[in-house]
């Protein structure tokens, strides 16, 4: 039985969790960050070190997993061998290499009247992070709310139970080793679904903000019941747009990374548009890659009319995240129509132009509002960890002060620092 925790117990409990998170969190809000850098050290060490226990551990999530259907991009997600797990050792290491962003002074200002005022980065304080088939998310989250001064409470989906919990002792085990609460990073002991529904409560005042990791419904369901803020995502609906000045080789290449490198991520394009003036040249060659690597075309029209392999799309197919091997594919005029395109159909997450014309480019940067932008770059980028931020914590396409990766200083806020010498204002 996977549950260590009744139904009836959940609330009592998740009320304990949350005491234990904000205490711990208060603590960790002054960590020195030599602390917390050994503690991501040694976590990462112990990762490797129990390498065959943590594969052992997901193998039983796999079985479970197939057993119950599971889809091959949720699989993927759900997945890990040495190399993912050496991802994720790296990526703790590489987040002890951060500056420390907690009391970092982002500006500083004097007054005429001769007040001194700066905005200094400051823990947000207790982050819930809610997540399905992703066990790196557990070591991800957790070293990126240690390193910023948050406490974390984790609650991984029940396909992620067993390889989720042995990665958790392995952080758990750096915390202690290093002086810290290990309450630090707490992950909730049920799959009882409860156990999210008090999370989005706030656990009484003493989570602060909720990430969730998961499909469109988990996501739905967080946005619509948080009481606290939420960073999210409902999906990656990315695009990646040809110009006729593209140099073909280049496109050829980027589009089918952005597709097939890994179809089951939010950075996986999904939607292909190609500039009309560039039909002769670029459209079949890059149909034709596609479509050598067992990609499935959906094309409007026009797309179908020139290249036979490829499915009628539906209007459907704009609004779908395949996560999959599946793209759909249209023809566009040029960047207005492709601009067009993207803000009637975009999640805005995540769009790519492929292009040498410098006025396209800008025009694709100036006018179009999703939280990731790449020129000449596979959408595959859209990462915490390519980013330079060791890993990220989710992707989020709101409007607020974190918006894509979402890394060490995204999960601090502020606050002003005033220095005076007697002023009284008059």
């Amino acid at each position: 039985m996977l549950d260590t925790v009744k139904t009836e117990d959940v609330k009592s409990v998740m009320a304990t969790i949350g005491g234990h998170a904000k205490s711990a969190s208060q603590i960790l809000a002054t960590a020195s960050p030599e602390a917390k850098n050994n503690a991501l050290k040694i976590a990462a060490e112990n990762l490797w070190q129990t390498r065959e226990y943590i594969l052992a551990e997901n193998k039983k999530d796999i079985i479970a997993a197939k057993t119950n259907g599971i889809s091959a991009a949720f699989l993927d997600r759900l997945t890990l061998d040495e190399d993912r797990i050496k991802s994720m050792m790296d990526g703790l290491l590489a987040i002890a290499e951060l500056k420390d962003p907690v009391g970092d002074v982002i500006t500083q200002w004097d007054r005429p009247n001769g007040l001194n005022i700066s905005r200094v980065r400051t823990p947000l304080g207790v982050i819930g992070v809610i997540f399905e088939a992703r066990p790196n998310v557990t070591a991800d989250a957790g070293a990126l709310c240690l390193k910023s001064g948050n406490a974390v409470i984790l609650r991984g989906g029940s396909d992620s139970y067993h390889s989720s919990r042995a990665i958790h002792a392995c952080l758990v085990s750096g915390l202690k080793d290093a002086g810290l609460p290990a309450d630090s990073i707490q992950i909730v002991p049920t799959t009882d679904r409860e156990a999210v529904g008090e999370m989005l409560t706030g656990l009484d005042g003493c989570i602060d903000v909720i990430v969730p990791r998961g499909g469109r419904s988990l996501v739905e369901r967080v946005q619509t019941d948080a009481r606290v803020p939420v960073f999210a995502h409902l999906e990656g609906l990315c695009h990646v747009y040809v110009d006729k000045s593209a140099d073909l080789n280049m496109a050829i290449e980027l589009v089918v990374n952005s597709k097939m490198r890994r179809t089951g991520i939010c950075g996986s394009a999904e939607t292909l548009l190609i500039d009309k003036a560039a039909v002769d040249t670029h459209l079949q060659p890059i149909l034709e890659a596609l479509a050598k690597t067992k990609c499935e075309i959906r094309g409007d029209d026009e797309v179908v009319a020139i290249f036979s392999d490829a499915n009628s799309a539906t209007e459907e197919d704009w609004t779908t995240e395949y996560l999959d091997s599946i793209i759909s594919a249209k023809l566009v005029d040029g960047i207005e129509g492709a601009v067009e395109h993207v803000q009637k159909y975009s999640s805005s997450h995540t769009e790519c132009v492929i292009a040498e014309d410098s006025a396209v480019v800008e025009k694709f940067f100036n006018e179009i509002d999703s939280a990731i932008l790449l020129h000449n770059a596979s959408t595959q980028f859209a990462d915490g960890g390519e980013f330079g931020m060791g890993a990220e914590i989710g992707i989020a396409t709101g409007k607020m002060h974190a918006r894509g990766p979402v890394g060490v200083e995204q999960l601090t806020s502020f606050k002003y620092l005033v220095r005076g010498n007697g002023q009284a204002r008059p």
